[in-house]
């Protein structure tokens, strides 16, 4: 690798590790005003989702209007999950950094068969209600949401953008997504919901498509277990490691600890299970 881009390489991690750690960018790149970290409380409260990923800016609704007409932010038109200006930003400052994190998988149960029993047009409605409900759940959390894959939704939580107490956020934005999914009612939920989290290092940064499509992603074994503990999880359940749960501060009295085999793990791992509360 040339000099010129080694050190490219190196500045663009550094920013990526100093924003995913500290919710900023260093001093030396210039940012418009109204991108400041003080300004984000306020564009992560307007209305309407959509937003995007990174800044949580919205695309719809009052919300969207203010920051199309104001600021010129807009959905991407090469990745509509994040807006124009982080787009640009992605592209700009390729890279990542190893960071300390929690993530999260949302996933339902029981899709396949949900599928062979309605049309598409009814099957597509229900994914997109409960893509809606996760979605705005983790957004409301302070998560960045990695993914929406088939009956999947991914998010993850670092100190920069969620603050030092990412674990907790991550287990009571799980037990709100089974909450607005109706597991917490006695009546069948309105679609089943299972849910894991991890928490440890993972890399956090850019990955490229060969048409030019820049996205964020979670690399590495703390997001296979995250995704393996929720393809353990039941309907209802929240499987959380134990790292995680210590890191949140969970009452262990009460709590089902589950010693289980994980796919790729050589030993079991313990695992606690929650449920809506």
């Amino acid at each position: 690798m040339p000099p010129d881009e080694k050190l490219n390489s190196e500045v663009a991690n550094d920013i990526w590790r100093t924003y995913l750690t500290t919710g900023r960018v260093p001093d030396f790149i210039e940012l418009p005003w109204y991108r400041h970290k003080l300004l984000r409380g306020f564009f992560h409260h307007l209305p309407d989702n959509p937003r995007c990923r990174i800044c949580h800016s919205p695309f719809k609704g009052l919300g969207g209007a203010v920051m199309r007409h104001f600021f010129g932010i807009v959905s991407s038109k090469l990745n509509p999950q994040l807006c124009n200006e982080c787009e640009t930003f992605a592209q700009h400052y390729r890279g990542g950094a190893e960071i300390e994190l929690s993530i999260l998988f949302a996933d339902i149960r029981g899709s396949t068969r949900l599928a062979e029993q309605m049309n598409p047009t009814d099957f597509s409605g229900i994914i997109n209600r409960f893509y809606n409900a996760a979605t705005k759940v983790l957004f409301d959390s302070n998560a960045m949401v990695e993914k929406l894959v088939g009956d999947a939704v991914t998010g993850f939580y670092t100190t920069g953008i969620s603050g030092a107490d990412h674990a907790r956020l991550a287990v009571g934005a799980a037990r709100e997504i089974l909450r607005v999914t109706g597991h917490h009612s006695s009546s069948a939920p309105w679609i089943q919901v299972g849910i894991g989290i991890h928490t440890g290092l993972a890399y956090v940064g850019t990955v490229n498509a060969d048409a030019g499509v820049t996205d964020i992603a979670v690399l590495g074994d703390t997001a296979n277990i995250g995704a393996r503990l929720a393809a353990l999880a039941g309907p209802g359940e929240i499987y959380v490691s134990q790292i995680t749960a210590q890191a949140a501060g969970i009452d262990p009295s009460g709590v089902e600890i589950r010693r289980q085999n994980v796919k790729g793990r050589s030993e079991p791992i313990d695992i606690w299970v929650l449920t809506p509360q």
